[in-house]
């Protein structure tokens, strides 16, 4: 990533992201600078899952939560419970995968040689951090040799803890070849034959026409059907795979608000009231803002089209040095002052030469690299190279720290917008077209040329002085002592709900349900993230009420109304599903005994007092037969019936939407057209081996299927 890049996320609101590990960096850093860690710390021995008998360990498992968590850090990226509970199950998914792949690969004892292993270190395309090891700042060329040396040192007078660590590395190097090679084995493999090819073609010219009487399964009352519980059960045990389920709790809950109160939010409008005056004269905002301690503010012009807050045109009408506010600003009060009002260009196009005076560490802290004197020297050099005639391009190609030296160091279209830092940004938005010059900023000494500009604008210096709206002690308490209350006067889920429709229900609370709440969840829709909460779910037994959990702005009182063990569905949770089908089938038998015996389209009409009606243009090809009738399968199959053309289908044949009496009038064949069977059957293969690539679980989820798996996360107190 570019330096400049790094600039605009630094004032950007990053998400955060799943990412692959990259274990090299951690590992190589440490041996360079010297530095030791123990990545693979962690608790005792606990199992947190099996696949197929083998067991996968606390320790391992946590040491590789901790890698991810490590890598996310020093890429700036935000942490927290909902990211480390992803990244949990990023790694459950990984190492089931690895153990189910691994298997395989034994089996086809299929193998990746030292000099494979070395192309992909060391030859045209090698991982991105042993790239970095290799490139020559001078050049920004990759150096095989160099990379090579750097590891050999490694491997020589490394730790045995990195070295270790680098041959981990090299193993899964290894082991993400294997699987490459497995998936191409698995995608190559598929094929379509010639006779399956040209039995679609004929398929898909026949066009049909038909005669058909029907009636909807709404015509018999749904009264007159009955579901009994066996014939439920018996349905359930002939089609377990369909109704398998997994283990899931459901729950009733309150929740007691314990968000700012009114009064909590007066007083934080108050505490910023009281500092309007002393912000208003300040002459030296830098130590006020710190003062406060108020959150970095960006100082440098910002285009006022780029400023996105609902009152920046009272903003803008301030005279310098004025104060605005103060304001709501979501969770928060702020005041805005003005610092400065001057014409800048939309855009700007530029390329500048940095010489960094530090760099990023893995912990995401800046590092000193060499001082301003030195970086001010090599910068001078590089001037003088490019008033001697040598290129821009090359000289930053050479010099530049910054990632886009490899396009001579140039950015285009470059808005006003804060993605820079603020010395930056001022040079290039306050100078004109041609101006170069020097800057120093927090990454380093950077040499500027401005090359084009496009458009005008006015821009704007703010600065902001927010005060966040918090929930006092007072608030708090008495949210918790409701809560708490509740639960003294609950003491099972038939109690709760009485208490919640005698003591509730009328004061504006609002008793809720979370359903199908498995025991790796981390959070629940409705209440928020907390993995301890579910935890407490599961301690508990069916109606029970839960102690009350303060989640987000809330404390939750909750009761277990539902406990659904891994297995076959019950009954009862199948009924929903089940019973539409079988009473459609107690109606279809109803229907078809009025019709009785198959004889002609004009006795089945009279049974069922419905018209005669015509389907013309039937393709087998198509979803929907036609606009009279909706997706039905045995009906387009009763129709393509070669014994069914000319005649009346002998039975009356039980659709989706209802019974359907049929008399195939005709079935042709239309003609083909460019039928090239060669031809469809690559397209075909290589739509498969696309759809493949874009589904890379698929083998893997095969796997699963077939495999034997226990997953034991939820009882390791850790995760």
């Amino acid at each position: 990533m570019s330096v400049i890049q790094k600039i605009r996320d630094k004032y950007a609101r990053v998400a955060v992201i799943a990412i692959a590990v990259s274990l090299i960096g951690f590992i190589l850093t440490d041996y360079i600078s010297g530095r030791s860690r123990n990545l693979f710390s962690g608790s005792g021995s606990t199992t947190v899952g099996r696949v197929n008998g083998t067991s996968i360990e606390f320790t391992d498992f946590e040491a590789k939560v901790k890698q991810q968590e490590d890598y996310q850090k020093a890429q700036g990226y935000q942490t927290g419970e909902a990211a480390r509970q992803q990244l949990i199950e990023s790694v459950w998914n990984q190492e089931v995968d690895r153990i189910l792949l691994t298997s395989e690969l034994g089996k086809l004892n299929m193998q990746v040689g030292k000099r494979e292993i070395n192309d992909m270190l060391f030859g045209a395309n090698p991982p991105q951090d042993i790239k970095q090891i290799g490139t020559d700042p001078a050049t920004g060329v990759f150096n095989p040799q160099k990379a090579q040396q750097t590891i050999n040192e490694l491997k020589k007078r490394g730790t045995a803890e990195q070295k270790q660590q680098f041959s981990d590395y090299l193993g899964q190097l290894e082991f993400s070849r294997q699987v490459e090679k497995f998936n191409s084995l698995i995608n190559g493999s598929v094929n379509y034959p010639r006779w399956f090819v040209e039995k679609t073609n004929a398929d898909n010219s026949l066009m049909a026409k038909a005669s058909m009487v029907r009636q909807a399964y709404t015509a018999v009352p749904d009264s007159a059907v009955k579901i009994s519980d066996d014939e439920i059960a018996a349905y359930i045990s002939k089609h377990k795979e369909d109704f398998k389920q997994e283990e899931t709790r459901s729950i009733s809950y309150v929740l007691f608000s314990a968000a700012p109160s009114a009064k909590d939010t007066s007083d934080a409008l108050k505490k910023l009231t009281d500092l309007k005056a002393e912000f208003d004269t300040t002459k030296d905002v830098d130590n006020f803002l710190a003062s406060q301690g108020a959150p970095l503010t960006y100082k440098g012009y910002i285009n006022g089209k780029e400023i996105k807050i609902a009152v920046k045109d009272s903003i803008f009408k301030l005279p310098v040095g004025g104060v605005f506010g103060p304001y709501a600003d979501g969770p928060s009060f702020n005041m805005a002052k003005l610092l400065g009002v001057k014409s800048i260009p939309d855009t700007v196009k530029v390329r500048h030469i940095l010489v960094a005076t530090v760099q990023r560490n893995q912990q995401n802290q800046m590092v000193p690299i060499r001082d301003s004197a030195t970086a001010r020297h090599i910068l001078d050099s590089a001037i003088t190279l490019i008033k001697n005639g040598q290129p821009f391009d090359s000289v930053c190609a050479k010099i530049s720290d910054d990632g886009s030296k490899d396009k001579g160091g140039v950015y285009d279209n470059v808005a006003a917008n804060g993605g820079f830092v603020p010395e930056f940004s001022d040079f290039i938005f306050g100078n004109p077209v041609g101006t170069k010059g020097v800057v120093k900023t927090e990454f380093g000494l950077h040499y500027i040329e401005i090359l084009s500009a496009k458009g005008s604008s006015t821009g704007y210096k703010v600065v902001y002085l927010p005060t966040p709206i918090v929930t006092s002690a007072e608030t708090d308490n008495d949210a918790n002592n409701k809560a708490n209350q509740f639960v003294g006067e609950s003491k099972d889920s038939k109690s709760f709900d009485t208490n919640f429709d005698k003591n509730l229900k009328g004061k504006g609370y609002n008793k809720l349900i979370a359903t199908e709440i498995t025991p790796n969840a981390f959070q629940i829709p409705g209440i928020g993230v907390s993995r301890i909460f579910i935890k407490e779910i599961y301690k508990a037994d069916l109606g029970d009420v839960l102690a009350p959990q303060r989640i987000d702005d809330n404390y939750v009182v909750a009761s277990v109304i539902e406990v659904n063990k891994e297995g076959t569905k019950s009954v009862a949770k199948a009924r929903p599903l089940v019973e539409p089908l079988l009473r459609n089938q107690k109606k279809a038998e109803i229907l078809a005994k009025k019709v009785g015996n198959v004889t002609t389209l004009e006795a089945a009409s009279a049974a069922l007092g419905q018209p005669v009606e015509q389907l013309d243009s039937l393709r087998m090809t198509s979803r929907t037969m036609s606009t009279k009738m909706g997706y039905e399968p045995k009906v387009s199959g009763a129709i393509f019936n070669p014994s069914n053309k000319g005649k009346v289908v002998p039975v009356v044949l039980d659709g989706v939407n209802g019974v359907y009496v049929v008399r195939v009038e005709d079935v042709t064949a239309t003609a083909l057209g460019d039928a090239n069977v060669a031809e469809q059957r690559k397209a075909m293969y290589m739509q498969s081996k696309q759809s493949a690539m874009y589904n890379p679980n698929g083998v893997s989820g095969s796997l699963r299927k077939a495999a034997t798996i226990t997953d034991k996360r939820a009882s390791v107190p850790q995760l």
